[in-house]
């Protein structure tokens, strides 16, 4: 919770005006049990009632100024809570953007939405409640003790009694509350994460009829999720009965004792009706400060997982290296190149070395699951490789700076991934200054410029994730995003698996086309798409087992020969 405060710095002031007035309020309630005993023992007694009156407008002058403080207040800490916590989740946001693929995948999505969403708006709300009440509540409660000892000290000791007693239910049930929240905001990950893999999926699940499967298993996790917050909720709610029940105790003490007082002449009637007031006005801040209480208990382990997330340090430091611009196409080396993904049992790669020329084409086949992706994602370090050295004009890619890495490569996802949006929004994702016609260029070579017609234009307008898309058509939309960034080295992971043959045929000639010549990586699970490639890169397993021209794999590489043979009739070349 601490290291989050730094967020609140730009609002020092509203922070200090927000209890302030807060306090004033509390010394203007404090007053009024005294001035009520003033009204009973000299305006009733007496008959007075002009006394009473005068008596009566300093009340209401009391109330307007204590309204007046209480509003100043609220303003001051909504201010500052929605402004700090506003800093925190664009810092929070920004980190996650920072952290590689390995911290992303160790941490999760389901998670680190509910952090973004549900533990945000509980530190808001926490800390809108402390900078209100973290200090009135115990002001009122010990003012009211201290007021009642310049009434009658021997009826005050009743107060010193209640209220340690009071302090200590709260902190006992508050301490005992603060790792369940943490549970419950556990569990609420994982019913987060069984919803989004549910809605993401739900096409699936109906084409495979496991509705009812999926249904009783998020059932379940609501079913963990409410047994813990029904856990903690029956704990958090004896708060208010043990109080409750130490503060009536008290107040029949006070009616008790102060009675015989009375009897005695030691105090007046009024001065009994002031400590029996104080006394309820302690009732009524404890019920308040054991809400804030809950509250901070709630914020508090949900800033805690919040910080858990800011202390995540991302495993690839940056380096300081750069390229000329203009400076084209570079040379692209794997020396020895092994890698395993983070708490994996094997190696996705095992000891890869190649060698790209600038402006090559590079082929990538290989059967599922033999690190073709894997291979293609350590070129712009969305992983680190855990052996050897991957080079880039003779430099390891770690000595360069994560945004030059980003400059020096485009790279299309096996998964099509669009923005709602225009379609001229989305490709300038590409480039932010780019022209209609530098849009419309990269639209042709992707083969995208028939979408763009059927769409009504750049203007047109895409849904979320391009649900208003074919599958072919958004593969489409994000290569001419790629091709708009203009990078020296493009990189298709499988991202024209959705293209027929002959539109995938013109598109591979339309980027051989292109006058920057970029260095290009296609990963493919089709020879034809690769055939023309400049060099063939063949895996299997995560070892590179063939390697060469389409001609020449065929006499020397029996997998790919098998790929080949598989998809065309033998003998055919």
């Amino acid at each position: 919770m601490k290291k989050l405060l730094v967020y609140l710095r730009p609002y020092r002031l509203q922070a200090i005006l927000a209890p302030c007035f807060k306090l004033l309020e509390a010394a203007f309630e404090l007053l009024v049990p005294l001035i009520m005993a003033d009204i009973i023992d000299v305006g009733i007694s007496s008959g007075d009632t002009a006394y009473i009156l005068k008596k009566c407008l300093v009340l209401a002058g009391l109330g307007l100024c204590g309204f007046a403080s209480a509003t100043c207040a609220q303003y001051f800490s909504a201010k500052a809570a929605t402004g700090a916590t506003g800093r925190l989740r664009h810092a929070l946001f920004a980190h996650i953007q920072s952290l590689s693929y390995a911290e992303l995948d160790r941490l999760g999505t389901a998670t680190l939405v509910t952090r973004m969403t549900s533990d945000m708006n509980q530190v808001q709300t926490g800390l809108n409640l402390t900078l209100r009440l973290l200090l009135r509540s115990p002001i009122v409660v010990f003012g009211a003790m201290i007021m009642a000892f310049t009434i009658d000290t021997k009826s005050a000791l009743i107060f010193a009694v209640a209220i340690p007693a009071l302090f200590a239910v709260v902190f006992a049930i508050m301490l005992s509350c603060i790792p369940l929240y943490r549970r419950v905001q556990t569990r609420l990950d994982g019913v987060t994460g069984a919803a989004q893999e549910n809605l993401s999926g739900v096409r699936v699940i109906r084409a495979f009829t496991r509705e009812q499967t999926e249904t009783a298993s998020f059932e379940e996790k609501t079913a963990s999720l409410f047994s813990a917050q029904q856990f903690v909720g029956r704990l958090s709610a004896l708060l208010n009965p043990l109080t409750y029940v130490i503060i009536n105790l008290a107040i029949v003490a006070i009616l008790r004792v102060g009675g015989v007082r009375v009897n005695e002449g030691a105090i007046t009637q009024g001065q009994l009706i002031a400590l029996y007031n104080y006394m309820s006005q302690i009732l009524v801040e404890l019920i308040k400060f054991a809400n804030l209480i809950l509250n901070i208990t709630k914020s508090a382990a949900c800033a805690g997982r919040i910080s858990q997330v800011l202390d995540t340090k991302s495993s690839m430091a940056d380096g300081a290296g750069t390229l000329p611009d203009g400076a084209g196409a570079p040379e692209l080396e794997f020396r020895h190149v092994s890698f395993r993904y983070p708490q994996a049992g094997a190696d996705a790669l095992t000891d890869i070395s190649l060698c790209a020329a600038p402006g090559e084409t590079i082929g990538v086949i290989g059967g599922t699951g033999s690190g073709k992706s894997s291979l293609v994602n350590l070129i712009p370090r969305y992983y680190d490789a855990t052996q050897g050295k991957i080079l880039i004009d003779g430099k390891n890619v770690k000595n360069y700076t994560k945004k030059e890495l980003q400059r020096q490569v485009a790279m299309v996802l096996q998964k099509a991934v669009l923005f709602q949006g225009s379609i001229a929004e989305n490709l300038k994702w590409g480039k932010r200054d780019a022209t209609e016609a530098e849009m419309q260029q990269a639209a042709e070579i992707a083969q995208a410029a028939d979408v763009v017609r059927v769409k009504g234009g750049l203007n047109g307008q895409i849904s979320q994730a391009g649900k208003n898309l074919s599958g072919g058509q958004r593969q489409r939309l994000t290569i001419a995003r790629a091709i708009m960034k203009h990078a020296p080295i493009l990189i298709l992971d499988d991202s024209a698996s959705a293209l027929d043959m002959a539109t995938d045929a013109n598109l591979r000639k339309a980027i051989r086309r292109m006058p920057d010549h970029p260095t290009v990586f296609i990963v493919s699970q089709r020879t034809n798409a690769i055939m023309d490639a400049d060099q063939i890169l063949v895996l299997d397993d995560g070892k590179l087992v063939g390697k060469g021209k389409h001609d020449e794999l065929l006499k020397t590489c029996e997998i790919y020969r098998e790929i080949f043979e598989s998809q065309y009739k033998k003998g055919v070349e």
